[in-house]
C-alpha cells in the first residue's frame, strides 16, 4: 500500500511533530482510513516533505511523529500555461492536470471569446476552488510543490506584461504557425542553452481573436501548431504542457 500524503504548513523549520489542520484531518482518518503506526508523508507545497508516523488517528486534530525530513529540488525548467477559461468545470481538470505534469504557474485568463464571466468575489471562490483542485492532484501524484495559480486577468494585459521567459508560445491554428521543435532549436541556439522558463498560452472555446493574437505577436510570442486536428481546450493545454515538458526534460 502506497504512503498516505498529506498537506502541512509547520511553523518550525525542523518540527518534530505535525498537527494536522481539520480538514486534512479528516481525510486521512475518514476518508483514507489511515490508522495509528501507518506512515504518513506530509509535504508543504514548496519542496520540503516530512516522512512520518501517524502518532494519534484524531479525524479533527491528527498527530504526526516526524522521522525525517527532505528537501526535493524543482524541475530544472519552470512552464507558466496561461490558460483563457472554459466553460463548466472543464478549468478544474485542467489544473490538476497541469500539476501532474508539473506546471510552475498557472494564469486563469479572460478573453475576448470567453464564455464565462467573473466578478471580483466569483473570481476569488474560483482561485480558491482551483488552489483545492492542485493540491489534491499533487497528493495522487506525489508533486512536492505546488503551482501558484493567480487572480483571473485579461489576456491581453497578461501577453503584454509577459516577461522574463525563455520561450513565449501561444498555440494556434493559423496559417504558418510552426513546430515546436523548430522554435525550440532556435531559442536554444540563441540562448546557448535549452530555455528554462516558458509560458504556453492556450486559448478558449473559438481559439484566440485575431485581435489578441496580433497582440501575443507583438509581445514576443511564437504562434505553435499543435497539428492539424482541433482540440478541445482541456486536450490543448495537456497536449501542449506534456510535449513541451519532455523535450525540455530531453
Amino acid at each position: 500500500m502506497p504512503d498516505f500524503r498529506v498537506h502541512a504548513t509547520p511553523t518550525q523549520a525542523e518540527p518534530t511533530e505535525l498537527i494536522l489542520s481539520a480538514e486534512e484531518s479528516h481525510h486521512l482518518i475518514v476518508v483514507n482510513r489511515a490508522a495509528a503506526g501507518h506512515t504518513v508523508v506530509a509535504f508543504d507545497g514548496r519542496g520540503s516533505e516530512w516522512i512520518c508516523e501517524l502518532a494519534a488517528a484524531d479525524k479533527r486534530a491528527a498527530r504526526l511523529k516526524v522521522r525525517f525530513k527532505q528537501k526535493l529540488q524543482p524541475l530544472p525548467f519552470s512552464i507558466t500555461l496561461g490558460q483563457a477559461l472554459p466553460k463548466g468545470g472543464t478549468m478544474d481538470d485542467i489544473v490538476r492536470k497541469a500539476t501532474e505534469i508539473g506546471a510552475a504557474r498557472i494564469v486563469p485568463l479572460a478573453s475576448e471569446r470567453t464564455q464565462v464571466h467573473l466578478d471580483a468575489d466569483r473570481s476569488d471562490k474560483k482561485v480558491e476552488k482551483w488552489a483545492h483542485a492542485a493540491l489534491e492532484a499533487a497528493k495522487q501524484c506525489g508533486n512536492p510543490w505546488l503551482p501558484e495559480i493567480t487572480p483571473v486577468q485579461t489576456a491581453s494585459a497578461f501577453m503584454e506584461s509577459a516577461r522574463g521567459y525563455d520561450l513565449k508560445l501561444i498555440a494556434s491554428l493559423q496559417p504558418g504557425a510552426k513546430s515546436l521543435k523548430s522554435v525550440l532549436a532556435a531559442t536554444t541556439a540563441a540562448l546557448g542553452r535549452a530555455p528554462r522558463s516558458a509560458v504556453w498560452l492556450i486559448g478558449p472555446e473559438g481559439d484566440f481573436t485575431p485581435a489578441e493574437l496580433s497582440i501575443a505577436r507583438s509581445a514576443g510570442f511564437e504562434p505553435i501548431t499543435l497539428g492539424p486536428l482541433v482540440l478541445r481546450c482541456e486536450t490543448a493545454a495537456v497536449y501542449a504542457l506534456s510535449v513541451l515538458s519532455y523535450e525540455l526534460q530531453s
